[in-house]
């Protein structure tokens, strides 16, 4: 009975808040043109937001015609009656919002003092807005960096760059990150990168954030101060041991100039000298804190919860890696287990859902599907309303991802054992690779994969639900 009390007591406050009756709280939301006035009552906001108690008791607002007025340009009248309507009711609504607008909402709240509603954004963004979260790694870091109470998002965009540390240092705006979140990522131990890449990038970034050239040679004495300066704090956290003599010579080395000369001296000590230790009190060589290790040379574990994502027809919705339903088993990758239809079926028949991907010759695209049903030699086509292709066109980059499901049914996957994985209009005739004509091209939307191409590799996965 108690669930029916509260559910009425819920549609009452959310009637209060729709009619505005008795309101004594005026509030103008947004800025310029996007200006909205807004009513509201004291006495619940200070219930429910530490921020509006302390805004009453202090006297912060303007008081006229015995009405509260608060000004709030930087919150947007859509979201602040998001934000009210759960101060009201406790209902809120987070899904018919795009990534940006939700981390906006969770600034605001932050700003309210809505404690409960900052720990339910967080959880959201990292549960269902991953590629938002990927899109611009420096912006979404140095926002969550400003806030204190983001500790969960904080953690997880930490964790999620050091394992794809590419997501970061790929960007275009890697080398406008802030100082500060540099030396942070560069302290940990778990940053997913070989040593001489770190290096190159703290240089990438030191020579950009000084607009100089990245030549020694053209360097004069207040040039070579001014990146002594500014890489004194990072030299600490580069693992110099873990870079391999040849490239300490050729990209470490050239930089004696501005690097501390015993440090020279102990690093050309230890790879000239036969059986000769680091020195003591050194920071320890990076691991990889991977929960999830993928055997496979053509994609990433950032590939995993998209395919997951698709098989269980989350649209926009995609789970991220703390979360993954299924595990990906590899059971065939033909430049290890033979580049031949039989070893396809060898490997992968009567294994249940499968997903494979190809990487085309001579580009970076990535090609493949996901196929429920057993692959087999019966020469026949099977029905399926759950497969699907996809197409990556930057094959390191998901968010080039294109996919199709199966528009004809009955034609979703064909088994034979002349025939690699194919799919709808998608052949593999004896390694013979093609995307043909039949059906004008509708067994699955087109979604770019080309008519005829040579497949450099391939690799099938068995799907396994957990």
């Amino acid at each position: 009975m108690s669930s029916k009390f509260l559910t009425e007591l819920s549609n009452d406050y959310e009637k209060l808040f729709e009619t505005e009756v008795g309101y004594d709280v005026i509030i103008y939301a947004g800025e310029g043109q996007n200006v909205r006035e807004i009513h509201a009552h004291s006495n619940i906001l200070c219930i429910r937001s530490q921020y509006f108690r302390s805004a009453f008791s202090n006297e912060w607002s303007e008081k006229k015609d015995g009405k509260f007025i608060f000004k709030k340009p930087n919150i947007s009248p859509q979201l602040f009656n998001i934000i009210l309507r759960f101060i009201y009711c406790g209902n809120i609504e987070l899904k018919n919002l795009q990534g940006p607008d939700v981390l906006k909402l969770l600034i605001a709240v932050d700003e309210l003092n809505i404690h409960s509603l900052v720990s339910h954004i967080q959880e959201f963004l990292i549960d269902h807005q991953t590629e938002f979260l990927q899109q611009n790694p420096t912006g979404i870091l140095e926002t969550v960096y400003q806030h204190e109470t983001f500790t969960d998002l904080w953690n997880y965009c930490l964790e999620e760059i050091c394992k794809e540390p590419k997501v970061l240092f790929s960007s275009e705006e890697y080398t406008n990150l802030k100082a500060p979140l540099l030396e942070l990522l560069l302290k940990r131990d778990d940053l997913n990168m070989d040593e001489i890449e770190i290096w190159e990038n703290l240089l990438k970034w030191c020579f950009t954030q000084h607009n100089m050239e990245n030549d020694p040679s053209k360097w004069n004495k207040e040039d070579i101060t001014k990146i002594e300066r500014a890489l004194f704090r990072f030299i600490p956290l580069i693992r110099f041991y873990d870079i391999k003599p040849t490239d300490f010579f050729y990209k470490v080395y050239c930089y004696k100039g501005i690097l501390p000369q015993d440090l020279i001296h102990d690093f050309l000590e230890f790879h000239i000298v036969p059986n000769m230790k680091p020195k003591d009190n050194l920071p320890p060589s990076r691991k990889p804190n991977l929960k999830y290790q993928l055997d496979s040379t053509l994609i990433e574990s950032n590939h995993i919860p998209i395919f997951s994502s698709w098989i269980d027809k989350k649209d926009s919705s995609h789970y991220n890696k703390k979360y993954i339903p299924y595990d990906f088993k590899l059971l065939y990758r033909s430049s290890r287990d033979g580049n031949d239809t039989d070893s396809f079926h060898r490997n992968c028949d009567n294994k249940g859902a499968t997903i494979w991907i190809a990487k085309i010759k001579n580009s970076e695209q990535l090609i493949g599907g996901y196929n429920p049903l057993d692959w087999d030699v019966s020469y026949t086509w099977k029905t399926t309303a759950d497969s699907f292709l996809f197409n990556f066109t930057n094959g390191n980059n998901i968010l080039t991802a294109k996919m199709s499901y199966v528009n004809s049914t009955n034609l979703a996957v064909f088994c034979g054992s002349g025939y690699g994985p194919t799919m709808g209009n998608l052949y593999c005739d004896y390694n013979n690779w093609s995307y043909n004509n039949y059906d004008n091209e509708n067994r699955y939307p087109k979604i770019g994969i080309p008519t005829n191409f040579e497949v450099e590799d391939y690799e099938v996965f068995q799907v396994i639900k957990k």
